[in-house]
């Protein structure tokens, strides 16, 4: 065996190895990529039809659908998460009959209400949440209670959260910054290995002979 194919097969195992770990690297950016920090919710609100959620912290304005899903029995985000300040907007869809929203008794810090339920397509009720809002409230449209129509409000920071890795069923993916930068750095180190590789399977040889 020539010095030439040594040497090429040495350079094959360590880009061979440099692949797997850009890989193994890769994997456990997206585990981290898969893993979300949410509050602990109620098991009633947690259970509400649809099951959406969203992290709209930062966001001085948010929408929730009442009357969503194929049967229109629920809220969707389902569960959210919002800043002090924010004005959150319940908008009815006109679907699944006469809706409301208003807060479970005993069911947290925020006292949602939004009256007499309703039915018709386009009518909203708006809560700013304030301070005195802080935690996790769950609240339920009264005449759908019994059917799973909750929901669940987070408010500021200072709430208990567990990592989870589906967001509970949320149809948003949520990637922390560090993850995305990490899938990211190692594809590039993966495809410039590889093309190394294939450089100097293709034209290594005849670099040498040149040499010679």
């Amino acid at each position: 065996m020539s010095s030439d194919d040594v040497s090429r097969r040495a350079f094959m195992r360590t880009a061979g190895g440099a692949t797997a770990a850009a890989g193994a690297a890769t994997a456990t950016a997206g585990t981290a990529a898969a893993q979300e920090e949410q509050p602990v919710w109620p098991s009633g609100a947690s259970s509400g039809n649809v099951g959406s959620y969203q992290d709209a912290r930062g966001e001085s304005e948010v929408t929730v659908q009442v009357g969503a899903g194929d049967s229109g029995l629920a809220f969707d985000p389902t569960l959210l998460w919002v800043d002090t300040g924010t004005t959150i907007t319940w908008e009815w869809t006109g679907s699944g009959g006469a809706h409301n929203v208003q807060t479970v008794e005993g069911g947290g810090p925020a006292s949602l209400d939004s009256g007499d339920p309703v039915g018709e397509e386009g009518a909203t009720y708006e809560y700013e949440v304030t301070e005195e809002d802080a935690g996790i409230t769950h609240y339920h449209c009264v005449p759908h209670t019994s059917v799973g129509m909750h929901g669940g409000l987070a408010v500021g920071g200072d709430v208990e959260t567990e990592s989870t890795g589906g967001g509970g069923g949320s149809n948003a993916v949520f990637v922390p910054q560090g993850a995305r930068a990490l899938g990211v750095a190692t594809f590039i180190a993966m495809v410039s290995t590889l093309g190394l590789a294939f450089v100097f399977m293709k034209y290594g040889g005849t670099i040498t002979g040149d040499e010679e």
